[in-house]
């Protein structure tokens, strides 16, 4: 078992992903950001059901840091709500998971 955990958040262009990842990896909330180019998310919102390419961030940090991380990125976020999910590692690479929590706080 791990302190690892994959975050996920979506944001509407590559600019935006490429800003919250490093303000993330500088900060040392995320020792690693991968950047998924355009997928497609259908979502409901405001009554209307919406249908936008995105980027996805797959945001490798820690349990213990989930609260800063979430925080920044609502600070520097485009979207009004955000998406921010966290997904808690149960196994994986010993060495790589090792490596995570030495890259962050």
């Amino acid at each position: 078992m791990s302190d690892c955990i994959l975050v996920f958040c979506t944001v509407d262009s590559r600019e935006s992903a490429r800003s919250i990842a490093k303000i993330l990896i500088e900060s040392k909330f995320a020792a690693c950001v991968n950047i998924v180019d355009r997928v497609s998310s259908v979502y409901f919102w405001k009554g209307e059901i919406v249908e936008d390419g995105e980027f996805l961030l797959i945001i490798k940090s820690k349990v213990s840091l989930f609260e800063k991380l979430q925080n920044k990125i609502k600070e520097i976020h485009p979207y009004e709500v955000p998406e921010i999910i966290s997904i808690k590692i149960e196994n994986g690479n010993s060495s790589y998971l090792k490596w995570i929590a030495e890259n962050t706080l």
